[in-house]
């Protein structure tokens, strides 16, 4: 980090090996950072397009951004200098609307400031360590365009009010009629196009005064209509605040306009004269040092009992007024403050000026609040109150709404939150910035508001979902889970009871799906020959995973028969050509073979020497070789449970045991397993007849019997 000796208090921005900077760069740039080596890089990448200004706090930038306004403004910050790169953000923009940021951050946290700073109004997210100085370079285009164009528009906000052409003479009693805004030029463009936007901006600003001066000094309602308010972040570091719609602090406000109460000495009659001919050229109040009220309250200010000058100071009083009320129906406050401010000095003790001040002041409020700075509002009501231009009534008025209003731009700042992370997927994390975060203040704050109702009824929808696709994917604990978040976010049991109706409708329809696409992977094996290889992608390997997952489906047993007969076909062909066929007999007898197709088949396979032995013969011509015992389950076991299996298998034409099923099971489904793995296990001698080992259907029945004591 650079010490403060190192670090100069403004630097400017020059690519390496040019002469310099510009002398009139096109914006100003203060930057927030303490890294004299970001600095230069900065330099380097703005081509002397800007002078930058190195600050080390968002306070220090907030008054460089106000303090400097001769020239477009744009901040910069430096996310590895800023703990809490949002709130910086958040309290710029808050003191310095008219400026236009930029966040620079490390490639590592490129992404994650940039999501922290998402709904902000920051212009872009630059890297930085090192900065990209043709990216940087590129987005600076923009940035001058837009700080360039804020500027301007925050210089008509404020433009002085436009000189008139002196009309025919006047005397006391004549008044400027009013102008229309479209027979006005905007300075710097011509013909109707000026007009037009004049026009605009008169009808706008005019209609949002006269709202608020109606309902403060005769309605009873809002004065105007809640502004939009964009999603206001809330600080997240803290985990415990909820976000304010104001600062505490106010904003500083412009110092209102200020008479010339300068006095002129000379004669009495010169001054009279003068002022005479000022008002017949209709030089009420300017040019500044040649006016008829400078010269009126010169002549007052020599002789206090002269008539003619105090009628002139009331007539010129007169005329002031009259253009402060075109002014204010014309929505051009500064020109209304500043006639107000000639009014007192012209007529101080008149009783119009609390009326005047007071319908000033709320016009302004009611500017403010119109274009939704109630920060700026707040401040220009308190200047109201302290300055005695509002009556209490009024001012109380005025207070209960600012805070209605800020209270409104809360509420909607937490629920855009809560929308915000719902749509981002962050539920319940991060524990201070997801939306359940957000749900409970607003439940805190407005527990009764409705846009509390729709953001929990949003969440917990939000839990569902994700519910849903858990129970979905089979993951029951996560589903339970979510579930669990849903009733909490006060899901009622009926909801839940429905969800979980529809939820199971769901399964039940994805379950038919995967059995259908099972039973259509199924035929297409069959139909291209793939019976039983590849092992895992076969014909016998779909309809298996079929009868585990959809045993109800009804292409099960259409489709297992096709098996069977493609099965028997092939075996039947092995079999005439003097092939083995029992694993293909043994599959088809899986899936549902006629057992007459299958013996006929076996009577095919056997030798044509002489008569083959019945299969209830050969079974009883078995000889076991080797037996295995079968283990006892440990859960039957230590409850006193014994029972039977009875099985059915085949012996080879080596004497091993295949295609062992259960037949009939006491209990059922204690032993299958225990019983099924031992019979795999034992072995028989090979069966000849007329020479030639066959193979053998058979049953056998394993008894579970309790160990004696």
């Amino acid at each position: 980090m650079a010490s403060a000796a190192s670090r100069s208090p403004r630097s400017t921005a020059a690519p390496a090996g040019t002469a310099g900077a510009p002398a009139q760069p096109a914006v100003d740039v203060t930057a927030i950072t303490t890294r004299d080596e970001f600095l230069l890089e900065l330099g380097q990448a703005l081509a002397g397009e800007a002078s930058i200004r190195p600050v080390d706090s968002v306070a220090a930038a907030v008054e460089s951004l106000t303090a400097h306004s001769r020239r477009g403004q744009v901040l910069i910050v430096d996310a590895l200098q800023a703990a809490e790169v949002r709130l910086a953000v958040e309290a710029a923009q808050s003191r310095a609307p008219h400026a236009v940021i930029l966040v620079f951050a490390g490639a590592a946290l490129e992404k994650q400031v940039a999501a922290a700073v998402k709904g902000s109004k920051v212009f872009a997210v630059l890297p930085s360590s090192p900065i990209d100085a043709r990216k940087t370079h590129a987005v600076f285009a923009g940035v001058i365009e837009e700080a360039t164009a804020r500027r301007k528009a925050a210089s008509a906000a404020h433009a002085p009010p436009l000189q008139r052409p002196a009309p025919e003479p006047a005397i006391d009693s004549e008044v400027e009629s009013t102008r229309t805004a479209a027979a006005l030029q905007v300075p710097g463009m011509s013909g109707g196009k000026g007009r037009l936007l004049l026009a605009a901006g008169a009808i706008a600003a005019a209609a949002a005064v006269a709202a608020g001066a109606w309902f403060f000094t005769r309605g009873h309602g809002a004065p105007s209509p809640a502004p939009s308010v964009s999603h206001a972040p809330v600080p997240t570091s803290t985990g415990a605040a909820a976000p304010e719609a104001a600062a505490p602090e106010a904003a500083p406000l412009a110092a209102a306009p200020s008479a010339d109460l300068s006095i002129v000495h000379g004669k009495v009659d010169e001054l009279l004269e003068k002022a005479r001919l000022a008002m017949r050229e209709r030089r009420y109040t300017e040019p500044a040092g040649d006016n008829a009220l400078l010269y009126y309250r010169s002549a007052v200010a020599a002789n206090p009992a002269n008539g003619e000058a105090r009628d002139g100071l009331q007539r010129v009083a007169g005329v002031i007024a009259s253009r402060f009320d075109e002014s204010l129906s014309g929505g051009r406050l500064e020109e209304a403050a500043q006639s107000l401010a000639n009014f007192r000095a012209a007529a101080p003790d008149d009783a119009r000026v609390a009326d005047l001040a007071a319908r000033l002041a709320n016009a302004q409020i009611t500017r403010a609040v119109a274009d939704g700075n109630l920060e700026h509002a707040a401040a220009l009501l308190r200047q109201a109150q302290q300055s005695g231009a509002l009556p209490a009534e009024q001012a109380t008025k005025w207070r209960a709404e600012l805070a209605r209003r800020q209270d409104d731009v809360k509420l909607h700042s937490l629920a855009g939150l809560v929308a915000d992370r719902i749509h981002d997927g962050r539920l319940l994390d991060p524990a201070d910035d997801s939306a359940k975060y957000y749900v409970r203040q607003l439940v805190a704050a407005y527990p009764s508001n409705p846009a509390t109702q729709r953001a929990e009824h949003d969440l917990a929808g939000a839990y569902l979902r994700k519910a849903r696709e858990a129970a979905l994917a089979h993951n029951g604990a996560e589903s339970d889970r979510w579930l669990n978040e849903a009733r909490a976010a006060g899901m009622s049991a009926a909801d839940i009871s429905a969800f979980q109706h529809d939820l199971a409708g769901a399964q039940a329809k994805a379950a038919h799906a995967e059995g259908d696409r099972l039973a259509q992977l199924a035929r297409e094996r069959v139909r291209d020959g793939r019976l039983t290889d590849p092992a895992q992608d076969s014909a016998a390997w779909y309809l298996t995973q079929l009868q585990t997952a959809d045993p109800e489906n009804a292409a099960l047993a259409p489709a297992s028969r096709d098996l069977a007969a493609r099965l028997l076909d092939r075996a039947r062909a092995s079999a005439q050509a003097g092939k083995s066929a029992e694993q293909d007999l043994a599959a088809a007898r899986r899936f549902g073979a006629d057992p007459k197709d299958l013996q006929a088949v076996q009577q095919l396979a056997a030798p044509k020497g002489g008569a083959s032995a019945d299969p209830a013969t050969l079974a009883a011509s078995l000889k076991p070789l080797k037996t295995v015992p079968p283990d006892y389950p440990q859960n039957a076991l230590s409850k006193g449970v014994s029972g039977s299996v009875l099985l059915s298998f085949t012996v080879d034409t080596k004497g091993a045991t295949s295609d062992v099923q259960v037949v009939q099971s006491t209990p059922a489904g204690v032993f299958d397993r225990a019983a099924v793995s031992a019979v795999k296990r034992w072995k028989y001698a090979p069966v000849i007849v007329n020479g030639v080992a066959v193979a053998v259907p058979t049953r056998t029945l394993v008894r579970f019997e309790l160990p004696q004591r």
